[in-house]
């Protein structure tokens, strides 16, 4: 693969041990991982430079539900809560097929991609018109991005009180049989792995007992991490205290649903007794500001998680409840709500900035990302705080999560570019936009 000099950096942001900031400093990349990191470096091989230019980790997304890049602004789900939000996008989510969930990846994490993001999680829950798991992860293969995608599920329909339409639930067994193929598939445990597999129950009150705890026995087994939603909003609290007789917490605890391989999305309405749960047992949590507050879910106790020691990530979440994907806008968003929170010193923008690189690295159990460091794989954001954005401001790295710019100027995944000059170059993007908006349209059919 050769080498690859980041040379001639404003700041270059490492998230290392000590979170050193280096100025006027370089980056050295040989064979997809960071080879040094300082100023002065040489190199024969390519030169990007970087003058202008703030220089991060790749940002990590924990939460997403790519195939909903489809369905943004739906009239009817634009002002519900969460149970209504779901029941009016069901029937139009179970229309799709296999083009519609991979043209909807590519669209997804190409936003992503744009706004700084190296690795991203999916979870996709439903395979309506004989979709599968491989639908995104070829997607994202093309793309370039690295890619933890989750086999989830459902398997209670509205006719077993459910909220999911019956066309869209699957036979427990076919369940777990599926995560099976698609793990032995796809799943690469080597350090620098480009696709890790997870299983990940849509959620408490999506699937049965037995699923969620088969489930974690299967990941066990199996060597991979766990996810689902959990304790998104006041109705799934709600939902927990009268079928489950506890909160979502406990409930979660009882069924192996706890540990250093689990991380749960949301988590908004978590009490004191949870988050210290969730510290003890080294549970991560996906914080997802931006459609927590598109559907009116509350604020999440991040400050309160973070002082107990519980590991914290950032997600987008789905683009039918956000309605963008911006993960440099989240790092933002969860600096603001907190301050809204707890008060204006409550989340400085470089925690923030934290939360999204290396915070998510941490959760995804990937220690060979989130920071620019000798040994490191090459995850690389390089944005130009010379525009509009960042003009006048004086310190370019919080000026990323305060004022911008949005969007980076080139990315680097496993040392390869994705990104340059602001324009995906992986893909043909305008024409991936192209097939997307056809597919929506004939959705609104």
């Amino acid at each position: 693969m050769g080498e690859i000099l980041i040379r001639g950096a404003e700041v270059v942001v490492t998230m290392d041990g000590t979170r050193r900031e280096l100025k006027g400093a370089d980056v050295l990349i040989r064979d997809g991982q960071i080879a040094a990191v300082g100023p002065g470096l040489q190199s024969a091989g390519e030169v990007v430079e970087a003058k202008g230019c703030v220089v991060t980790p790749g940002l990590v997304n924990t939460h997403h539900h790519l195939y909903q890049t489809l369905t943004r602004a739906v009239p009817g789900g634009q002002d519900a809560l969460l149970f209504g939000w779901l029941q009016t996008l069901y029937p139009i989510w179970a229309k799709m097929g296999p083009e519609e969930i991979s043209v909807s990846a590519q669209v997804g994490l190409a936003e992503l991609a744009l706004t700084g993001c190296t690795t991203s999680s999916d979870h996709l829950y439903m395979y309506p018109g004989g979709a599968r798991l491989e639908d995104t992860i070829h997607a994202a293969a093309e793309l370039g991005l690295r890619f933890h995608p989750t086999r989830g599920a459902m398997s209670i329909g509205e006719s077993d009180g459910g909220l999911p339409p019956d066309s869209l639930v699957e036979r427990e067994e076919a369940i777990l049989n599926d995560c099976i193929r698609v793990i032995d598939a796809f799943h690469d445990p080597n350090e620098g792995a480009m696709c890790r597999v997870g299983v990940a129950p849509c959620s408490p009150f999506s699937v049965s007992r037995e699923l969620m705890r088969d489930a974690a026995l299967l990941a066990r087994d199996k060597g991979v991490m766990l996810h689902t939603h959990l304790a998104e909003n006041d109705e799934d609290i709600s939902y927990s205290l009268e079928q489950f007789g506890c909160r979502p917490g406990q409930y979660a605890e009882d069924l192996g649903w706890t540990g250093d391989d689990v991380w749960h999305a949301h988590c908004v309405k978590l009490d004191a007794g949870e988050i210290d749960l969730f510290s003890r047992s080294r549970t991560g949590v996906a914080h997802c500001p931006c459609s927590n507050c598109r559907l009116g879910s509350g604020i999440a106790p991040v400050r309160q998680m973070r002082d107990a020691g519980v590991k914290v990530a950032l997600g987008v979440d789905g683009s039918a409840s956000n309605d963008a994907g911006s993960l440099i806008g989240e790092a933002r968003m969860a600096m603001l709500l907190q301050r809204v929170r707890n008060g204006a010193d409550a989340m400085a923008a470089r925690e923030a900035l934290e939360i999204a690189t290396l915070g998510g690295a941490q959760v995804l159990g990937r220690p060979d990302c989130g920071m620019l460091a000798p040994g490191k794989r090459a995850d690389v954001a390089i944005w130009d705080v010379s525009g509009l954005e960042a003009a006048g401001a004086w310190d370019p790295v919080a000026a990323l999560v305060l004022c911008g710019p949005p969007k980076v100027k080139h990315l680097f995944v496993e040392g390869r570019q994705v990104v340059r000059d602001g324009q995906v170059v992986t893909i043909d993007l305008p024409r991936v936009i192209e097939t997307q908006n056809r597919l929506a349209a004939k959705l609104m059919g």
